[in-house]
C-alpha cells in the first residue's frame, strides 16, 4: 500500500522544512546535496555527491529511513551501516510522526546518519 495524496503532500511539506534546514549552501551542492525519496511505505534520506573517480558521475548514499507501520501507526527509524544493510535506529528506534523522524535525523545524536 502507498502512501495517499493527502500523506505525500504532509511528506512533502515536512521534506521540504527538513532540507530547508539541512542542506548546504548553494554553492556547495554540486560536490555535496542531501534530498529526501519516498516509495512505498518509505521515506528515504539520500546524500549525494560526484564518484571520487569520475566526477560526471554521481553517488547516491543512503542516510536513513522511515518505514511507516500501518497497524501500529508510528515510523521505524532505520540507519544504513558501513556493512551496507539498515540497521533500527537504537536512540530512537519510531516515531510518531514523520515531523518528529526528520527532528531525529537532523539531531543525529549517535552520528550514525551523517557521520
Amino acid at each position: 500500500m502507498s502512501f495517499s495524496e493527502f500523506e505525500v503532500k504532509k511528506i512533502e511539506r515536512a521534506a521540504a522544512e527538513f532540507l530547508e534546514a539541512i542542506r548546504p549552501p548553494v554553492h556547495i551542492r554540486p560536490q555535496l546535496d542531501i534530498d529526501v525519496r519516498f516509495s512505498g511505505q518509505s521515506v528515504s534520506v539520500v546524500e549525494i555527491r560526484p564518484h571520487f573517480r569520475e566526477p560526471s558521475t554521481t553517488i547516491e548514499s543512503m542516510v536513513a529511513k522511515a518505514t511507516y507501520v500501518e497497524e501500529a501507526k508510528h515510523w521505524k527509524i532505520y540507519w544504513m551501516r558501513s556493512d551496507l544493510k539498515w540497521h533500527l535506529y537504537t536512540p530512537a528506534p519510531e516515531s510518531r510522526t514523520i515531523e518528529e523522524f526528520f527532528a531525529i535525523v537532523r539531531e543525529d545524536k549517535n552520528c550514525c546518519f551523517f557521520g
